[in-house]
C-alpha cells in the first residue's frame, strides 16, 4: 500500500489563505481610510462652503439692518415734516377766518348792542355783550340765524344789571361757524388776492 503525505501541500495552501486574506484585510482597511479621507474631505468642504454662506448672509443681513434703520429714520423725518406740512395749511386755511368772523359778527351787530368778548373753540363762537333791551338781544340771534357765516345761535344767559344809573342786558351766547361756508371763502380767497393785482 502506496502512503501520500499531504501535510506539505495543505501547509502551503493554509499559507497562501492567510496571505490572501491578509491582502484582502490591508486592501480593504486601504479602501476605508481612502472613503473615510473622501468623505471627510467632501464634508469639510461643504461645511466651509456652508460657513462662508453663513457669513454672506450676516454681512447681508447687517446691511439690511442698516438700511431697515435709516428706512424707519427717513419715515420719522417724514411724518415730521408731514406735521408739520399740516400746521402751516392749518394756518393758511385758518388765517382769514378771524377776519372775516369779526367782519361778519359788525355786520350782524344791531344797534345798541356791543360785545365784551369773543371766545373760539373749534367751530363754537362764545359771544358775552352788553344790549340796551332784550329785544335788540333778540334781533342779534336772529341776525346771527340769517347769517351765512354763522348758524345755530342759542342764548345761554341774559339778565338786566344797573350800571351809572342806567339799565343794561348782559347776554352770553354761542353760535356755530358755518364750515361750509368757510371752506368756500377759504376757496376763493386766492382767487379775490389776485383781483386787484396788476
Amino acid at each position: 500500500m502506496i502512503r501520500v503525505n499531504l501535510l506539505p501541500h495543505r501547509q502551503i495552501r493554509r499559507e497562501a489563505r492567510q496571505r490572501e486574506f491578509g491582502l484582502m484585510a490591508l486592501f480593504s482597511a486601504v479602501a476605508a481610510a481612502a472613503i473615510v479621507f473622501l468623505v471627510y474631505t467632501y464634508i469639510g468642504g461643504k461645511v466651509e462652503s456652508q460657513l462662508e454662506r453663513n457669513q454672506r448672509l450676516e454681512a447681508a443681513i447687517a446691511t439690511l439692518d442698516k438700511e431697515i434703520a435709516e428706512i424707519k429714520d427717513l419715515k420719522n423725518q417724514i411724518s415730521v415734516m408731514l406735521e408739520r406740512k399740516q400746521v402751516v395749511e392749518n394756518l393758511q386755511t385758518n388765517r382769514s377766518e378771524a377776519v372775516v368772523l369779526f367782519d361778519e359778527l359788525s355786520r350782524q351787530l344791531p344797534e345798541g348792542v356791543y360785545f365784551k368778548s369773543i371766545k373760539q373753540q373749534g367751530n363754537v363762537i362764545t359771544l358775552e355783550g352788553v344790549a340796551d333791551t332784550n329785544a335788540r338781544v333778540a334781533t342779534l340771534v336772529r341776525s346771527l340765524n340769517l347769517s351765512k357765516w354763522m348758524e345755530s345761535p342759542s342764548l345761554i344767559e341774559i339778565k338786566a344789571v344797573t350800571t351809572n344809573a342806567q339799565k343794561q342786558n348782559l347776554f352770553t351766547l354761542k353760535v356755530n361757524l358755518s364750515k361750509s361756508q368757510a371752506d368756500a371763502d377759504d376757496a376763493s380767497t386766492p382767487a379775490s388776492k389776485n383781483v386787484g393785482q396788476p
